[in-house]
């Protein structure tokens, strides 16, 4: 198993649809591999950051007065274009 077939199949591996065989030689090469496990982590942080920003709450929309100084200035600037 290289870093290259390492990678290659990571997602399967964390998803754990790889075949047995395929099991074995993947977690024996991350036994023995500081870069590859090293990237794992990151992938793992990097999938729960990911799913955590899917997940987070919105931010809170605009606030009612300020939609209103929005549309009067929109509105003047459209009325100001046309004379």
């Amino acid at each position: 198993m290289t870093c290259k077939d390492f990678i290659d199949l990571l997602a399967d591996y964390l998803e754990m649809t790889v075949p047995p065989d395929t099991l074995a030689s993947l977690e024996a090469h991350l036994v023995d591999c500081g870069p590859c496990q090293a990237y794992l982590r990151t992938y793992r942080r990097t999938r729960e950051l990911a799913t955590a920003a899917e997940t987070a709450a919105l931010p809170p929309g605009m606030p009612t007065e300020m939609k209103a100084h929005l549309r009067a200035f929109l509105l003047a600037q459209l009325l100001r274009e046309e004379s």
